[in-house]
């Protein structure tokens, strides 16, 4: 066990396996279960150091929560990383818009009896 090791030993998963059409096949389950775990374990470093958008705060959460960050990364496809940094700063951000609109006093909308003309349409008119 090194100095940096959070005691997971999980080796990381093979590369993804071109298919016969030239994309890639995706992971299986237990692959994609490694790296949401990976995932969770950054995101709670992240959370205890005060740090929400990892991308334009990259070196605060490198220096913060390097081994989470590898394991992240080491378990993920690059592209699945930069997805869920990019989402948490969405759902944080929706988060802090609902709990303003809540303290304002907004109430929540029935979504069966929202507007636009989708909503027309499933009602029959």
């Amino acid at each position: 066990m090194g100095w940096f090791s959070t005691g997971n030993s999980q080796a990381a998963p093979p590369p993804p396996e071109p298919s016969q059409d030239g994309g890639f096949i995706a992971p299986d389950r237990s692959a994609r279960a490694v790296c949401w775990e990976g995932r969770d374990n950054f995101f709670k470093c992240l959370d205890r150091n005060g740090i929400v958008d990892s991308v334009k705060e990259d070196e605060k959460a490198r220096q913060a929560c390097a081994p989470e960050l590898a394991q992240f990364e080491k378990a993920c496809a690059s592209s699945w990383v930069t997805y869920f940094k990019k989402r948490r700063v969405m759902e944080y951000q929706r988060d802090q818009t609902l709990k303003k609109l809540s303290a304002e006093g907004a109430t929540p909308m029935d979504s069966s009896t929202a507007g636009g003309a989708g909503a027309a349409a499933l009602r029959g008119k």
